[in-house]
């Protein structure tokens, strides 16, 4: 397989071309006069490869896949690529990448149908199609995304499903490395650590979770206060834009590079591949994790942590997890917090550290492990560490899939011991929900709010993310365990920032308003889009408005256009 990063053009163009036999083609279809979406005559007997609709009311949906054969690339057909309700794998490629059960029910509504892209001219064939009758789209690299956007609409829709996509090149000479939109993490974990051993992503710590949605939202992992966050470390990037033509940094411009670099790239176009600059690691990193319960001093542990985990060593990120369990006695509960860390360096340099800056802990030798970075990975995703690396590699998750519901919240000043055992109390009462708490501090202190579209930099000393798991279906059990996040999350409204009361993007919650993209777009966009992105919404919407006027690439938490170029009716 050889993939083409087309520097021959001023177009950036990316293509997969899997037989040397369509080489010559391939380089043809780059060329200057080529590199703008064609109009391609397809023979019929293509049309018989798909299981066509047989009923009158499906008669749009059938214009609407003859347009798609009608707008690809002959030399790479679209139609296995394409999968409608009538053929009988759509249903296991639409839940090969659910990653939320909330969404997977008898009452979820069904896309018409899946485009699995198998090239860059069905990306752009499913563009043009779609605003041509009308149809939204949604696109998914890994289905990780916390309310199901990528996968579920409230309106007629199809899914643009870029797991195909996932061509990696790293190149250590240059400390770089293309990842296709299509890649999981581990993919590209793995793919790094086989060419070196001291080199590394900051990225997220699932393997499952597809780099498509993860970086464009600015994902995040524990290398954070070292080396900031994913689109702190990415140079350039391939989308095709709304009228079909593929652009590289240059061509787009440095605002639309700028906006899919943390604004969530689905707002303003579909993102084929991200450059990454790889970063530097240690051949041994340590990792540990600690638990302590209320009874064995965790209010004196957790008030000391605060202090510590944003200011002390950048190399060093503790993670704190704080959940209900039994207590010491029958019939009683407790909280138990987990200090879960990773330190670049080895277990005896930690020790040191931490027990001169955060002694409470009592960290000892025997609580740590040394492994290596891609090791460490699965530290985070509870494999034991020992497994083989390959298994990075799987693209379903080694847990099984869950109901769940996320919230997120910035503290920016710490909270008195009196506020910890208030919320050791409200946790109790709740029970069924747990915290995690993530530090900032290091770098994320140097790099201005407005470098990307992320705008939670100095001033914030960790994030929350609030988190509700379950396994039985049901709106009453859905109901109940929803509430539990938005009670606690009102509880913390004391603790946490204020005006705005900020958000993280890429733990998106549909509490904090739902943008129907009619008339009104822009003052309900505006509602979440600036505890997302504070003072950072206005310029993207700017760019949204500039790049995507007619308001095509859309979901219920999307950037918004301008009010007085809104041409975009509601359905």
């Amino acid at each position: 397989m050889l993939i083409l990063h087309n520097r021959l053009t001023k177009k950036s163009s990316l293509f997969v071309v899997r037989s040397p036999s369509l080489r010559k083609l391939t380089m043809e279809l780059l060329s200057p006069h080529r590199i703008q979406l064609s109009i391609f005559p397809i023979v019929v007997v293509l049309l018989s490869t798909i299981a066509w609709p047989a009923s009158a009311a499906n008669s749009a949906n059938n214009t609407f896949l003859h347009c798609l054969i009608n707008h690809s690339d002959p030399s790479h057909p679209i139609t296995p690529a394409i999968f409608t309700p009538n053929n009988a794998s759509f249903s296991s490629v639409l839940d090969a990448y659910v990653r939320n059960l909330r969404f997977n029910t008898s009452t979820t509504r069904k896309p018409l149908l899946i485009v699995t892209a198998l090239h860059v001219s069905h990306i752009q064939a499913s563009i043009i199609c779609a605003q041509k009758y009308n149809l939204q789209m949604r696109i998914r690299s890994g289905g990780h995304d916390y309310e199901g956007l990528s996968y579920v609409a409230e309106v007629p829709f199809f899914i643009l499903d870029m797991f195909n996509l996932r061509t990696i090149e790293v190149d250590i000479a240059n400390e770089s490395a293309w990842v296709q939109a299509g890649t999981t993490l581990g993919e590209v974990y793995y793919s790094i650590a086989n060419k070196s051993k001291i080199h590394g992503f900051p990225a997220g710590v699932g393997p499952t979770v597809g780099v498509g949605g993860h970086i464009s939202g600015a994902g995040y992992g524990n290398m954070i206060r070292k080396y900031g966050l994913s689109v702190d470390n990415v140079v350039d990037a391939q989308m095709v834009d709304v009228q079909g033509r593929l652009l590289g940094r240059k061509s787009m411009g440095e605002d639309l590079f700028w906006a899919i670099t943390g604004g969530g790239g689905s707002s303003f176009g579909v993102v084929l591949a991200y450059k990454l600059k790889l970063v530097r690691v240690p051949e041994t990193v340590t990792v540990f994790q600690v638990s302590r319960t209320l009874e064995q001093n965790a209010t004196d542990i957790v008030y000391s942590w605060q202090h510590v985990a944003p200011t002390i060593d950048n190399n060093l990120f503790i993670r704190l997890i704080l959940d209900v369990v039994n207590g010491t006695q029958s019939g009683t509960k407790t909280v138990r917090a987990s200090f879960i860390a990773q330190y670049l360096g080895d277990s005896k340099s930690l020790v040191s550290l931490l027990n001169e800056k955060f002694p409470l802990l009592g960290l000892k030798q025997s609580d740590c492990i040394e492994t290596s970075w891609l090791r460490s990975v699965l530290f985070w995703t509870n494999i034991n560490i020992t497994a083989p690396v390959e298994i990075l590699l799987d693209r379903q998750p080694q847990s099984p899939v869950n109901f769940l519901k996320r919230k997120s919240d910035y503290v920016q000043k710490t909270i008195s011991k009196e506020g910890f055992e208030g919320i050791w109390k409200k946790m109790i009462e709740l029970e069924d929900i747990l915290f995690q708490f993530n530090p900032y501090g290091g770098i994320m202190d140097e790099i201005p709010s407005t470098a990307k579209p992320f705008p939670h930099r100095a001033g914030n000393i960790w994030k929350i993310q609030y988190q509700a798991n379950w396994n039985r279906p049901g709106k009453e059990v859905t109901d109940h365990y929803i509430n539990l996040t938005r009670e606690l999350h009102k509880y913390m409204t004391p603790f946490v920032s204020k005006n705005p009361r900020e958000a993280f993007y890429n733990y998106q919650d549909l509490d904090l308003g739902i943008n129907h993209n009619g008339n009104n777009n822009y003052a309900e966009g505006s509602v979440y889009g600036v505890e997302y992105f504070k003072d950072n919404f206005n310029r993207l919407v700017e760019i949204k408005t500039k790049v995507d006027p007619d308001n095509f690439f859309r979901n219920e938490q999307s950037i918004p256009t301008l009010p007085n170029l809104n041409s975009y009716q509601s359905y």
